[in-house]
């Protein structure tokens, strides 16, 4: 059985992780593992005789989705094997349909869109993010999808606008928990957009709002670690420990262990040789990798 994968999870690996600050975590299980195979290119991978079989299989669910009888399990199993096989047009006609039949379900008009700007549909996938979007404007998941589709062509500070529109919204007069996420996906920006010091300062401002919660740190961690400041990346990472009870948290030492900060584990230990600045996945409560992922 393919694993239970996370929405975070598969739009972080399509983009790169570029927006690591704000890793989301819904799962959709089997078929958005589908989702995730296809994205990862499994199907270039499979052999002769496993393609065959996948076609086989998709024919015959073909023929129950057209003569209306496919129940929504057929569906799904259809567009697993579907994006697999990279069937791209196919897949994304079949999530359009499925993501109409089912509005609520709204996951599938956010893969959707994610399909869409697969093919390089930069305004099919603006669509349909807004659809997302004028059902629930304040979704970080449609929130973060529009800023890297803004940002992708060029739009950044248009992208930032609406962003810290939404941070206002959801700070004052009373600060939300949402106000995290979404200042994790403002600041994420800013430091693409090369705003550095503004996305320090922001880090910070979540940081003293949400002192329980280690993601601002992790994030501002990493900012400093990517510009080159190793010793004030550890001393952070040493505040992200302080802040929790036990001080177990296994992503601090996840981030310590990718970056040789061997201090952070082991304080007698001394500094190890710097290695490559690892993507951070605060937001998810997903373990950090320690190393990027394909684009």
């Amino acid at each position: 059985m393919a694993p239970r994968l996370s929405v975070g999870r598969i739009v972080n690996a399509r983009r790169g992780l570029w927006l690591a600050a704000a890793g989301l975590a819904l799962a959709l299980g089997g078929l958005l593992a589908g989702w995730w195979l296809g994205q990862r290119g499994v199907g270039s991978t499979v052999t002769d005789r496993s393609r065959i079989e996948a076609q086989k299989q998709v024919n015959l669910l073909k023929d129950d989705v057209a003569r209306g009888t496919a129940t929504q399990g057929q569906q799904q199993r259809l567009l697993e094997l579907l994006v697999a096989l990279q069937s791209n047009v196919e897949a994304t006609a079949l999530l359009e349909r499925m993501a109409d039949q089912q509005p609520d379900r709204w996951p599938l008009r956010l893969m959707l869109a994610e399909l869409r700007r697969a093919q390089n549909d930069h305004s099919g996938a603006e669509r349909e993010v807004r659809q997302l979007l004028n059902m629930n404007p304040e979704r970080i998941e449609a929130l973060q999808l529009m800023a890297l589709l803004q940002w992708e062509q060029g739009r950044g500070e248009a992208a930032q606008a609406q962003l810290q529109a939404q941070y206002q919204k959801a700070s004052v007069p009373q600060l939300k928990a949402r106000a995290l996420q979404i200042g994790l996906l403002l600041a994420d920006l800013q430091r693409r957009l090369g705003k550095l010091s503004e996305a320090d300062a922001l880090y910070q401002t979540l940081s003293r709002s949400f002192p329980a919660d280690p993601r601002p740190v992790l994030a501002r961690a990493l900012l400093k670690q990517q510009q080159g400041h190793t010793p004030a990346a550890l001393e952070i990472l040493q505040e992200a420990r302080r802040r929790q009870p036990n001080g177990q948290d296994p992503r601090l030492d996840h981030v310590a262990a990718a970056w040789g900060l061997a201090p952070l584990r082991d304080p007698a230990a001394g500094s190890g040789p710097k290695a490559p600045s690892p993507p951070l996945n605060p937001g998810s409560g997903d373990p950090v990798p320690t190393s990027p992922p394909a684009p």
